[in-house]
């Protein structure tokens, strides 16, 4: 709990490198995750070579920690290899795993192992970071690492002993979270309340201040993830997903 409760997310590495000893030992502790009728729909792509490592940079806006971790796992979901053992067995020809169901059953799967490695990682002094641009430019990943058709990019965590100790990320109170029985909808004044912390902060008032906003909301509307932005990357994502052989 303690290990949980004091995550940070890390973008500073020390220039270590990791044994593969560890590498496959936290990827083993993934495989230990829930997941759709054990059928464990991911995969895991490690990156170590410095070239491979620049080459996928621009994918995730060469955000810095690409080329500098020491690590880059692109997690995948991958109905590839289980759809191929299918057919090995002579099993019902059209699967029927090539539809939005099972293209959502394999992101939870992905992120669960995700997570659960993850843990593993911090668990063995090593810092991590979730990078929510896989799926804005998948279709250049999928080429990058030469994914075949069922196979998807969900996320992408960097991996390497910390070089910087952050402070702890603010999150909303445990109430605007906690639901019992049935879901409890928000007034005015609860939401208020329950992003007034987030608000107050320095680093949230230099935000609205640096973008020139009345408020933070609308930092996160107009600036960070704005309609036109969301709607290109959507579209973009939809296509590929179906380029990759899911009919969604």
């Amino acid at each position: 709990m303690e290990l949980l409760l004091n995550h940070k997310s890390i973008r500073k590495y020390k220039d270590k490198d990791i044994s593969e000893e560890i590498i496959e030992k936290i990827v083993e502790c993934g495989t230990r995750a829930s997941n759709t009728g054990n059928m464990q729909i991911y995969s895991v792509i490690v990156t170590k070579e410095q070239s491979n490592k620049e080459k996928i940079a621009p994918m995730h806006f060469n955000q810095p920690m690409v080329t500098e971790a020491p690590v880059v796992l692109t997690v995948c979901l991958d109905i590839n290899r289980f759809k191929k053992w299918c057919d090995l067995n002579s099993a019902v020809h059209d699967h029927g795993y090539d539809n939005v169901l099972w293209f959502v059953n394999g992101v939870i799967d992905s992120m669960l192992f995700a997570q659960n490695l993850c843990v593993a990682a911090e668990n063995e002094g090593l810092g991590i970071c979730y990078l929510g641009t896989a799926i804005y430019n998948a279709e250049e990943i999928i080429e990058a690492l030469s994914l075949p058709r069922g196979v998807f990019p969900v996320t992408t965590i960097t991996v390497g002993y910390p070089d910087e100790d952050p402070e702890l990320v603010d999150r909303i109170p445990l109430e605007g979270i906690l639901h019992h029985e049935i879901y409890s909808d928000y007034s005015d004044a609860e939401i208020k309340h329950l992003y007034k912390y987030k608000e107050s902060l320095g680093s949230s008032k230099k935000f609205v201040a640096e973008n020139n906003k009345e408020n933070l909301a609308q930092v996160f509307t107009d600036v960070r993830y704005k309609k036109a932005d969301n709607l290109f990357f959507s579209e973009k994502l939809l296509q590929t997903i179906r380029n990759q052989g899911f009919d969604i």
